[in-house]
């Protein structure tokens, strides 16, 4: 991680903004203490994080010894009724 004084972020401002929309994570110091973590903002698409394993339930469905589940057995078993 790259360390920026105020004064080099003033300076050139657009350049930086520039660096962390590219993906860079920079320290910003004021007199030598470091006073803030410049990092770009992550656009989540979706509410539901991408390794939630309801997105793969199908990965996971195996017919048992009593076949195929109905749809009542599965909200029993996702959503506990």
């Amino acid at each position: 991680m790259k360390t920026i004084s105020m004064v080099e972020f003033r300076r050139d401002a657009k350049r930086w903004i520039d660096a962390v929309r590219r993906g860079e994570r920079l320290l910003l110091t004021y007199r030598g203490e470091v006073v803030a973590h410049l990092e770009p903002v992550r656009h989540e698409t979706s509410a539901v994080p991408a390794d939630d394993p309801l997105l793969r339930v199908e990965d996971f469905a195996v017919d048992g010894a009593g076949g195929s589940l109905t749809n009542e057995e599965i909200d029993g078993f996702v959503y506990g009724s």
